[in-house]
């Protein structure tokens, strides 16, 4: 089969090869899937860099989520076992850890589901509360983990404040359902979170880029208020000056989502069973921006890494519909 392998650490464009390798062979609890769309993450991009909380054995194949297909023919949603990632026509899965694709939902949109929208629902309500008529503020709110917080806020009766950067990137939070769209380039963050609060502050703050982003929301959370830190996609780890959060009364909450599969896998698969629901009913539907043929995946895995995206992108297989 073909899969796209990374030998050495590096910018993705630089470090993917394309090449010809055997099947993964399943292990013990372990299913054997065909690749029907791969979606790109963030973490891909960390992985071919070497910068990722795990570290798979070089060569490795990137890709932590795919839509994939059973020998019985069944259409699931799945992790893929590193490092034999999800970039290849074959992935090996634990079958216990296996979800049901959304019937509303086709390959390439299920692929883009299940760490993006768990991620968001666990961050938004398991740890901040999120509750109807709250002010949500929601950084990079175009791109794929953001894109799936705004649509998540939207369904659960939140105003939803969305930061981007850049115009383009605006009309597709606008599109999104974002009540107040902010431009980090052009706006000044802090006083139009307070001027669309009067005053108030956001009730939540959804934030998985860290440095700026971080330091802008402590400064505009309200009173009682949660920031929920999901990430560092801008390469800086703040550092919370907790007097701060004293005196201004509000909470700091982390999410490891992974952790949930390790912890409480039965609430993974009741978020799972709730975000099909919302599926169905048209609540929440991923943004695909752009379906890649398999052969451009190493060059999707760098937009992804650049920042310049919105959505996701979605690897799919030789001769599948775009």
């Amino acid at each position: 089969m073909q899969a796209w392998r990374v030998h050495r650490n590096g910018e993705p464009s630089e470090v993917m090869r394309l090449e010809e390798v055997d099947r993964p062979e399943p292990g013990e609890g372990q299913v054997l899937l065909k690749v029907r769309a791969a979606n790109i993450n963030f973490p891909d991009a960390l992985l071919c860099r070497g910068h990722y909380q795990v570290t798979p054995p070089l060569p490795f194949t990137p890709g932590v989520e795919i839509c994939g297909e059973t020998e019985d023919g069944r259409r699931v949603i799945a992790n893929p076992a590193l490092p034999h990632g999800g970039l290849a026509e074959y992935v090996v899965a634990d079958e216990a850890a296996l979800l049901p694709a959304p019937e509303a939902l086709d390959d390439a949109e299920a692929a883009a589901l299940h760490i993006g929208y768990q991620t968001g629902w666990f961050g938004l309500h398991r740890r901040a509360h999120l509750q109807e008529g709250d002010t949500l503020l929601v950084h990079a709110a175009s791109g794929g983990v953001g894109s799936a917080a705004v649509q998540l806020g939207k369904a659960a009766g939140a105003r939803v404040i969305g930061v981007v950067g850049g115009p383009d990137k605006a009309a597709v939070a606008r599109e999104l359902g974002c009540d107040v769209v902010l431009d980090r380039r052009s706006d000044d963050i802090v006083a139009g979170v307070k001027e669309a609060t009067g005053g108030r502050g956001a009730d939540v703050v959804y934030d998985p880029v860290g440095g700026d982003a971080y330091a802008k929301s402590a400064k505009c959370v309200a009173f009682e208020g949660r920031i929920v830190v999901v990430g560092f996609a801008s390469g800086a780890i703040p550092s919370p000056a907790l007097n701060h959060a004293l005196v201004k009364n509000y909470s700091i909450v982390g999410l490891h989502w992974g952790l949930y599969n390790q912890r409480d896998p039965r609430a993974v698969l009741r978020c799972h069973e709730t975000l099909t629901e919302y599926a169905a009913k048209g609540l929440i539907k991923p943004l695909i921006s752009d379906r890649v043929a398999f052969a451009d995946a190493a060059d999707a895995v760098q937009r992804v890494a650049d920042g310049s995206t919105t959505g996701r992108l979605v690897v799919l297989p030789e001769g599948a519909a775009a």
